[in-house]
């Protein structure tokens, strides 16, 4: 039979499955999708209640985000489905957890403007470049020592640089890192998040420090803008508008920082394959870091009314709010505990060192040179 291709019935191999039509394929994700905003929705509403009753009690409770509650409800229903069997079911709608976090962090521009930066003054801005510089090369050592993974090295690298969850979470889509991986680096910033949030406050009213220094001092050492802000506002409402202005330079970077480390990854793995590795290191690229740098320039460029920043703000939150379920959801006990608490430890040894070195460059540059 010259000139005839073989069919699957002649040769005997199984024919190619046929793909599923559109409308079944979007009815099956129905169901993991509403179990991410099932998780989701009750993870936010609990971070409002802990702080309304926080407020009503006169009490300062920690601020845990609704990063962390979705995890750890994600977490316990994931691996609960897991042990029944049922987890299977929700499968192909708990895996769009990956395209909410891309729309997410392209909205997250929104809340980042860059001309904010020029406000701090060039003394500031120095002390935000050589906090950067410590904290990444820091927690790379750390994580080198530790014998951490090289991508959970990274997260809680730039994590500890920049801003914290955000950028974490940025990170892993732009390395492709695993949920576990994610999971430890975003339970290690809150945590010590959480301390920084009662710490702080007391250690600048022990050194009897002025609201400007406390505040750039927070904005550089503490990694989550929630915490950021708290702790500011505790001191002082000038150390908190301080610690903001800081913390927004640190989150400015976000794009230009995630860019550079899926280049990173990107080459290191075409060390290891055949063909062009520009081909590579753009099929690695992020593109989704293209829409936040655009959302970011337009709204720096006041392309956006107040009411529409605010409303990118929510959808941003909206689709974290998925998209943390969805990591918990996938994040496996077991594998958890291979990893130990060697991501925490590595963590907080990192995050003393860098408050550390942080405060003493804020106290000497005041010395030095007066007030910031």
């Amino acid at each position: 039979m010259v000139g005839v291709e073989p069919t699957a019935e002649m040769t005997g191999a199984p024919a190619p499955a046929r793909p599923l039509p559109l409308g079944l394929r979007a009815a099956r994700l129905v169901p993991g999708v509403v179990l991410l905003a099932a998780i989701g929705y009750p993870a936010k509403r609990l971070e409002g209640l802990v702080k309304a009753l926080g407020q009503s009690h006169h009490v300062a409770l920690p601020n845990i985000e609704y990063v962390l509650w979705a995890i750890l409800f994600g977490l316990v229903a994931g691996n609960g489905l897991g042990a029944l069997g049922l987890l299977r079911i929700f499968g192909p709608g708990i895996e769009t957890y990956d395209f909410f976090l891309k729309v997410g962090i392209a909205l997250l521009g929104s809340r980042f403007l860059l001309g904010d930066v020029v406000k701090m003054g060039g003394l500031s801005l120095a002390l935000v470049l050589v906090e950067f510089a410590i904290a990444g090369v820091l927690m790379v050592a750390l994580g080198r020592a530790f014998k951490l993974g090289p991508k959970l090295t990274a997260l809680l690298a730039v994590g500890s640089s920049v801003c914290g969850v955000s950028a974490i979470i940025a990170t892993q889509g732009a390395i492709d890192a695993d949920d576990e991986d994610t999971s430890y680096a975003i339970g290690a910033i809150l945590a010590l998040g959480a301390v920084g949030l009662f710490v702080f406050p007391a250690i600048g009213h022990a050194l009897h420090m002025g609201d400007h220094p406390f505040g750039l001092w927070v904005g550089l050492a503490i990694d989550n803008t929630a915490e950021v802000t708290a702790a500011g506002a505790m001191y002082s409402d000038e150390a908190g508008k301080w610690a903001v202005l800081a913390k927004t330079a640190r989150n400015a970077t976000i794009g230009f920082v995630v860019l550079g480390v899926a280049l990173y990854f990107a080459n290191r793995a075409g060390k290891q394959l055949q063909g062009s590795r520009a081909a590579l290191v753009w099929s690695r690229f992020p593109k989704f870091v293209l829409g936040f740098l655009i959302v970011s320039a337009l709204a720096s460029a006041h392309a956006f009314a107040k009411p529409q920043l605010a409303s990118l703000t929510n959808l941003s939150r909206w689709a974290f709010l998925l998209t943390f379920a969805g990591v918990g959801l996938k994040t496996n006990f077991v594998e958890l505990r291979r990893q130990g608490l060697r991501p925490l430890v590595v963590g907080a040894i990192g995050e003393v060192v860098i408050a550390a070195v942080t405060l003493g460059a804020v106290l000497m540059t005041d010395a030095i040179w007066g007030p910031l």
